[in-house]
């Protein structure tokens, strides 16, 4: 892109978390299967009902003070992004948010799962600098995780995503946040109240609540269809011939709203 080009091109910034948002398993799911660690879910539920972490920031804590976690290395970290499954077309979601009809999208990962575990799994399709995890320090004897340098859960993506905006220049309304679950309803409320664009990839109820729109799909791509029909302004029809373009056929497509009611007896 030229010079002058560039002064035509409006500048985004895509921040995209990454289990079950740009993978189908969990990591620490996988890491424990990995280790042969049973009772991963029960452990986790554990500490969301204590409130000792901030939600998405269990398996950071397991890993650190659970004694069947204390075996946990860096090989193992990246063994389990090798095995993570990820959702159908993220290489080419990321090539596409480069330049769509004069809007360039920065794209980057925020999440509290481990940086080993995301980069292993991202690698040859996100730079290592544009993926934002769970930071970790190992002994240099043993091997083992010695400290935890930071979790980008709850506030923490806030602060994440801050410092991208802040680091590329991008005002408050030209940020998009794509997520999944509790530990992303922080950084949600924070990108609506300045006017940027969030979008759920799960029926969690508190997300879809506050999400700008929700998309259900098994394919990564699918978070395009909010960006250009709300922030590029295509139509439908548009946008199924560019997934045409890519050799895709959109063969479902529902628009619903659905509200929630419940009701109960006066008292």
């Amino acid at each position: 892109m030229t010079e002058s080009n560039r002064t035509h091109v409006k500048d985004y910034l895509f921040v995209t978390d990454f289990d079950q948002t740009l993978s189908f398993n969990d990591s620490g799911l996988v890491l424990s299967e990995l280790l042969g660690i049973e009772g991963f879910a029960e452990r986790v539920a554990g500490l969301a009902s204590t409130r000792l972490v901030q939600q998405g920031a269990e398996l950071a804590y397991l890993m650190r003070h659970d004694p069947d976690f204390r075996c946990v290395r860096r090989d193992h970290l990246i063994e389990v992004g090798k095995r993570i499954r990820l959702k159908d077309h993220i290489p080419l979601l990321v090539q596409l948010l480069r330049d769509i009809d004069g809007h360039h999208f920065s794209y980057h990962v925020v999440s509290a799962a481990p940086q080993e575990v995301i980069q292993s799994a991202l690698a040859g399709i996100v730079p290592s600098e544009n993926i934002h995890g769970t930071e970790l320090a190992y002994d240099q004897q043993t091997g083992e995780i010695a400290t935890i340098g930071c979790v980008c859960a709850g506030y923490g993506k806030v602060a994440a995503v801050d410092e991208l905006r802040t680091k590329l220049n991008v005002g408050h309304d030209r940020v998009v946040y794509v997520g999944d679950g509790n530990s992303d309803v922080h950084v949600m409320l924070h990108v609506n109240r300045l006017g940027g664009l969030t979008i759920a990839v799960s029926e969690n109820h508190y997300l879809t609540q506050i999400a700008t729109r929700t998309l259900l799909s098994d394919d990564a791509l699918s978070v395009l269809v909010p960006i250009l029909e709300d922030i590029v302004g295509w139509d439908s029809a548009r946008i199924r011939a560019l997934f045409e373009t890519h050799g895709l056929v959109v063969q479902n497509w529902d628009k619903v709203r659905t509200d929630t009611l419940t009701l109960g007896n006066v008292a």
